[in-house]
């Protein structure tokens, strides 16, 4: 019996470890300029702010993830992006199941809130995350998310709502209504 005790407190603490260890990082990451490859992180302070003209977006074509951050609340991830006839978007996956939606809070939080700051290449930029249901530029927005990632996205998965698409609009741009 007392042999039992011993393994099984030993066992406990192999286990304590690394749960203690990635509730600290995750802890110290949410405090931090920008994520990490799998905490949300905190505000984006770090890089240059671009203001002015919009930017000639091809550049992204070339990028896997950038970081994205909201104004409320304040925290970053890293997230897919695709450039389409000059506008950037991003996606969220996963939205049809509650499991999906407890996971991935921010869509909810932007579609609230769309202010935010992206950074891209060290530069941050302001954005307004526009939630778009349909449109003439799902077809060819979800096409470049395929070429790039081989994401399986259709039309049909963006309008049944099991994927969320936002375009990164420029912060001046009129949003008055957060779905299209």
């Amino acid at each position: 019996m007392n042999i039992v005790r011993k393994l099984l407190m030993v066992i406990g603490v192999l286990i304590l470890i690394p749960v203690v260890a990635m509730a600290t990082l995750s802890v110290s990451t949410r405090n931090s300029d920008g994520p990490s490859t799998v905490f949300a992180g905190g505000r984006l302070v770090a890089g240059e702010l671009v203001t002015g003209p919009e930017p000639d977006w091809t550049f992204v074509r070339n990028i896997g993830t950038i970081e994205l951050q909201l104004l409320d609340p304040p925290r970053s991830r890293l997230i897919w992006i695709a450039e389409h006839e000059g506008k950037i978007y991003v996606v969220s996956g996963y939205m049809g199941s509650t499991i999906g939606r407890l996971w991935k809070r921010w869509p909810a939080q932007a579609e609230r809130d769309g202010r935010a700051i992206v950074r891209i290449d060290g530069k941050r930029y302001e954005r307004h995350l526009v939630r778009i249901m349909t449109g003439s530029e799902v077809e060819g927005v979800t096409a470049e998310f395929n070429r790039k990632y081989r994401a399986g996205l259709t039309p049909a998965t963006i309008e049944a709502g099991t994927t969320w698409l936002f375009e990164l609009a420029p912060p001046d741009s009129d949003v008055t209504g957060s779905l299209r």
